[in-house]
């Protein structure tokens, strides 16, 4: 539910940080809380906006850090740790989306997020996806934008997925470095323990090697499938070379 409550051990559950993490973060005000008496209180709807931008906002060693320490609540659920192969498939990407505005692009990657078959209310989606970006921008420096729901609720979906669209022309999209955008990612988590740490990972993949001009030369659907999973590996082994 949109509107459920946290007490500081819950919240950091949810979030992937251990309770050091969150009292600190409420000492220095740099999380959204409340105070009912004596306790500390987080709600949900604040907290999903704040974790998603905060994460779309990381770099480097903090965006690492902050990987591993979300994979660690998927384990169960990804036990070899790939998670884009579980959620993304090759029919789920769109690479000559027409769209020409924002409105548009988000129009076109509802509509392609419906062609999987696992969204139950494609309008619910399209409103929460304008609510998100209502609140700030997901586009990311380089090119893409990681689009999800404002509040990604069970009954959203049937299962967890991942589309991914890129346009044929790029379109302003709001991303901090104030270039325009052509690749977009639409994820869609059915369960609340994967959301924050798939966003974290497309973020890493977006930061390493040459995955977008990658993606940005894919002939098809099915080349710009085997860059990312091909992305994703090489992330993974990296990370197990390094003991990470």
């Amino acid at each position: 539910m949109p509107y459920r409550v946290f007490n500081a051990d819950e919240v950091a559950q949810y979030l992937h940080l251990t309770r050091a993490d969150i009292d600190a973060l409420v000492k220095d005000h740099a999380i959204p809380f409340h105070t009912r008496g004596n306790r500390v209180v987080f709600y949900r709807q604040e907290i999903d906006a704040w974790a998603s931008q905060r994460i779309l906002g990381m770099q480097g060693p903090r965006l690492t850090e902050y990987h591993r320490q979300s994979a660690r609540g998927t384990r169960e659920l990804f036990p070899n740790e790939a998670v884009l192969p579980e959620l993304l498939q090759p029919q789920f990407i769109a690479p000559a989306l027409a769209a020409k505005t924002k409105a548009s692009v988000l129009r076109e990657m509802v509509a392609l997020a419906e062609s999987t078959g696992r969204v139950n209310g494609p309008r619910e989606l399209l409103q929460s996806l304008l609510q998100r970006e209502e609140l700030c921008s997901t586009g990311l420096p380089g090119g893409l934008a990681l689009l999800h729901p404002r509040h990604h609720e069970p009954y959203m979906f049937e299962a967890s997925f991942i589309a991914l669209g890129r346009t044929l022309q790029e379109i302003p999209f709001g991303a901090p470095d104030r270039q325009a955008t052509d690749l977009f990612f639409l994820i869609c988590c059915q369960d609340d323990r994967i959301h924050l740490h798939t966003l974290a990972r497309i973020c890493l993949l977006a930061h390493a090697g040459n995955v977008l001009p990658s993606l940005r030369q894919a002939p098809d659907a099915s080349a710009m499938f085997e860059c990312i999973i091909a992305a994703e590996r090489d992330i993974l082994r990296n990370k197990r070379q390094s003991g990470a």
